[in-house]
C-alpha cells in the first residue's frame, strides 16, 4: 500500500508539473548565443524601419525631446481616413511593415510613431506615463492637421489606445485593442520594484534573456518563430553591446514603472466610440491562454453603449501579425472600412 501511495503522489506530481509546464507554453529550442552580433545604436540606426521617418521636437519635463513617426500615403485611391499604429513595448514601428503596406492598399494613410523612449525618438531618463504618451501622440496629429484618427495598438500600445481614446475622444474615431497587455491592474498582486532594482536587473539583459522574452509570444507553438523574430532578438541584444546601454536600461526600467503604475483597465470603460478587442486567441503571456481570451472578453463587454466587440484568431499568439499578416488584415480592414461611411 505504502509503495502504491508513492507511485501515485509521484504520478499525481508529473502530472501537476506537465500541467503547469503546459499551461506556460513551451519554450523555444536552444540555440548557442551567437558571436557575429555587432553593438548597435540605441536609437535604432540599424532597425528594419520600411518607411521614411519624420521627426517632431517637443518638450517632456522640461527636456527636448524628439518624437519619430513614419507618415504612410496611400497607395492608389485615399478613402479619406488615417490610421494609427501604436507598438508595444519591445519594439519600435519598424516591425509593423505588414499591416502598413495591408492598410495603405485599402486607402489609408498610416501614421507609425515610436514612443518616446523607443525606436528613433529620444530616450530621456524622466518618468514615464500614458498620459504624456497620448499627449505627444496627440501633437503629432496636431503637427500633420489629422482631425481624427482610427486606432490600431498592440501589446503596450493597446494600453496607450485606451488612454488616447478617453483623453483625446475627439481625435479618436474608431480603436482596435490588439492583443494588449496590462488587462488587470497588477498593483494588487504584487509591490513595485524599486527603479534601481529594476535597472540592475535590465542591465544585465543578454541574448538568451531576449529570445527567451521574446519567445514567450510563440508559447502556444514555438515552431511559430520565424525569421523576423530572430532578427527583432538580434537588434535588441545588439543595444546591450552598446556603450550607450547603461542609458537604455535606465529608460526601460522606467518604462517598467509606467507598466505597472498606470493601468488602463478603468479607461475602457469611458471609451465611446466602436472598439474591437482583436488579436491572436493564443495569447500566454497571461498563463493559460483562457486568461486571455477571458479578459479580452471582459474588455469588449467593458466598452459601453455596446460599442465593443471581441474578434479572436484561433492558432496565433502575442504578435500575429508576423505569424500571419493574411489572417490578421482581412478582420482588421473589415472592422475599419466599417468607419468608412460613418459621419
Amino acid at each position: 500500500m505504502t509503495i502504491y501511495l508513492r507511485s501515485l503522489t509521484c504520478s499525481l506530481l508529473v502530472l501537476a508539473a506537465a500541467a503547469s509546464a503546459a499551461a506556460q507554453g513551451r519554450p523555444l529550442p536552444p540555440v548557442a548565443t551567437p558571436t557575429d552580433v555587432k553593438p548597435g545604436s540605441i536609437t535604432c540606426d540599424e532597425c528594419p524601419y520600411p518607411y521614411p521617418s519624420k521627426y517632431l521636437d517637443i518638450s517632456v519635463y522640461d527636456q527636448d525631446v524628439r518624437i519619430s513617426y513614419m507618415d504612410t500615403p496611400a497607395q492608389g485611391t485615399p478613402n479619406g481616413r488615417t490610421v494609427l499604429l501604436l507598438h508595444g513595448n519591445n519594439f519600435g514601428g519598424f516591425y509593423f511593415k505588414a499591416i502598413i503596406d495591408g492598410l495603405t492598399k485599402e486607402g489609408f494613410r498610416v501614421i507609425t510613431p515610436d514612443q518616446i523612449g523607443y525606436g528613433r525618438s529620444s530616450k530621456p531618463m524622466t518618468p514615464f506615463n500614458f498620459n504624456s504618451q497620448a499627449r505627444n501622440t496627440w501633437r503629432i496629429l496636431q503637427h500633420e492637421k489629422i482631425e481624427r484618427v482610427m486606432v490600431i495598438g498592440h501589446s503596450m500600445g493597446g494600453m496607450l489606445a485606451a488612454r488616447l481614446a478617453t483623453q483625446f475622444p475627439k481625435s479618436v474615431e474608431r480603436v482596435v485593442i490588439y492583443n494588449p497587455i496590462g488587462l488587470t491592474d497588477g498593483r494588487f498582486d504584487r509591490p513595485m520594484t524599486p527603479i534601481a532594482e529594476g535597472y540592475a536587473s535590465t542591465l544585465k539583459t543578454d541574448y538568451q534573456g531576449t529570445r527567451a522574452g521574446l519567445g514567450r509570444y510563440v508559447a502556444h507553438d514555438p515552431t511559430k518563430w520565424n525569421d523576423e523574430f530572430e532578427s527583432y532578438t538580434r537588434i535588441r541584444y545588439s543595444w546591450t553591446l552598446s556603450a550607450d546601454w547603461p542609458r537604455l536600461a535606465m529608460v526601460q526600467a522606467l518604462i517598467g514603472q509606467m507598466l505597472y503604475a498606470d493601468p488602463v483597465v478603468y479607461d475602457w470603460a469611458h471609451i465611446q466610440v466602436p472598439t474591437l478587442a482583436f488579436g491572436g486567441a493564443e495569447d500566454m503571456l497571461l498563463g493559460p491562454a483562457k486568461n486571455f481570451q477571458d479578459r479580452m472578453a471582459f474588455l469588449a463587454k467593458a466598452v459601453p453603449n455596446g460599442n465593443g466587440r471581441l474578434l479572436l484568431i484561433p492558432g496565433l499568439g502575442h504578435v500575429p501579425h508576423l505569424e500571419a499578416p493574411e489572417q490578421v488584415l482581412p478582420p482588421l480592414v473589415a472592422f475599419l472600412k466599417e468607419g468608412l461611411t460613418a459621419k
